[in-house]
């Protein structure tokens, strides 16, 4: 979900304004992916790289997720969202931490969509975990076994991956999950991105031959 600054800083207004209008957008798209059946939704909320930036700024979004989290949790578990936080957690608020833990265990026997929000996650730190928990229980280091402890186990393989912003790179988001997945990318800035947008990524993505590796025949 990147371009909330960059949207904010061309209105003249601080980083913060735009990270809360990127709260909207987010609210759009989980929406959005109710209406068309999508199962599972990721987004990458803050990565463990954004510790780095000026603490001003992350002081404000860790406020942000909490406010936004104490306001929309009965709403999507009404609406039979299931929540879940993927990420190094340890240097988050304590309140914060149990306010995550409290909506998993709300929302964990919720259906209609898997709403996994990454939270302190990065890709390298992910696959570097699951490593270190097969070498605790003393497991060969194979694809399967690594793979069931990444942070990720459980949900569906990922088919789409959308970028907002107009970088075209992954930025350390789900390094191991994205081998065979499709990748769309829009100079759109996240506040402004709309469900007519993310439609056009869901067009895009049916447009697409996925052989895994295959030849068209075979796949």
């Amino acid at each position: 979900m990147d371009g909330n600054g960059r949207w904010a800083k061309n209105r003249g207004r601080p980083r913060g304004y735009g990270h809360s209008k990127g709260v909207q957008s987010a609210r759009r798209i989980v929406r959005a992916c109710h209406k068309h059946g999508v199962e599972a939704l990721t987004v990458f909320a803050f990565s463990q790289e954004n510790w780095s930036r000026p603490q001003a700024e992350v002081g404000l979004l860790m406020q942000l997720f909490l406010r936004t989290l104490s306001k929309e949790l009965e709403a999507m578990h009404e609406n039979g969202i299931r929540l879940r936080f993927i990420g190094e957690h340890a240097d988050f608020a304590a309140d914060l931490r149990k306010l995550m833990r409290d909506a998993e265990h709300r929302t964990a026997r919720n259906t209609s969509l898997q709403l996994t929000v990454a939270v302190g996650y990065g890709g390298q730190w992910d696959i570097a975990q699951a490593a270190a928990a097969c070498a605790k229980a003393k497991l060969p280091l194979t694809a399967e076994n690594l793979a069931s402890r990444l942070q990720t186990v459980g949900l569906p393989p990922v088919d789409l991956l959308i970028r907002t912003g107009g970088e075209r790179r992954i930025s350390n988001f789900m390094l191991w999950q994205l081998a065979y997945t499709e990748l769309y990318f829009t100079d759109t800035l996240w506040p402004e991105f709309r469900e007519a947008e993310f439609e056009r990524a869901l067009e895009w993505f049916r447009s697409r031959e996925r052989r895994f590796g295959r030849v068209p025949e075979a796949a």
